[in-house]
């Protein structure tokens, strides 16, 4: 089959966009994929959502942080970024999701936004709610173990010490 000529071809833009949730967390691309094309259905409705389209292309997330890069039609990138504001949880796991930029090609998006330094992750014990807990330190992020879940604090509402 012959290609459409440029001047036919749909214009695409690809949204950068940053990953967060717990460190204990996995995530996989077909369930963020399938997320992601629920929230638009819901907000859009089906013709909507065809317009955006909201492919996910590259999906990266380990240790409670990731990346991804999501397609949609030139045009449709505010629609698509509303679409991503709803997304709140996959799988039953709260996420955290922030639109780092948006760009005309998939290599400029990775080269712009996605190659971003490594976070170290440290476990230390930590003084919260007046008593030594577990928890997980990134950067000035401290996420800690409490009986019935996680907490997420910052350095100023703990007491850091080492193991």
């Amino acid at each position: 089959m012959k290609h459409l000529p440029k001047h036919l071809r749909p214009r695409w833009r690809y949204l950068a966009v940053g990953l967060e949730s717990w460190p204990d967390v996995e995530l996989d691309r077909r369930a963020f994929q399938r997320e992601v094309w629920f929230a638009a259905q819901n907000l859009v409705g089906d013709a909507g959502s065809a317009d955006l389209d909201g492919s996910v292309l590259h999906f990266r997330f380990a240790d409670g942080l990731g990346e991804a890069i999501v397609r949609a039609r030139r045009g449709e990138v505010e629609r698509l970024r509303a679409v991503l504001a709803t997304v709140s949880e996959v799988d039953g796991h709260p996420l955290g999701l922030v639109v780092r930029g948006v760009s005309g090609t998939v290599r400029a998006c990775e080269e712009k936004y996605i190659r971003r330094p490594k976070v170290e992750l440290d476990e230390r014990s930590v003084a919260f709610a007046s008593a030594e807990r577990p928890a997980v330190v990134r950067d000035h992020r401290v996420d800690v173990r409490l009986s019935d879940g996680r907490v997420g604090a910052t350095a100023l509402d703990i007491d850091t010490r080492e193991n």
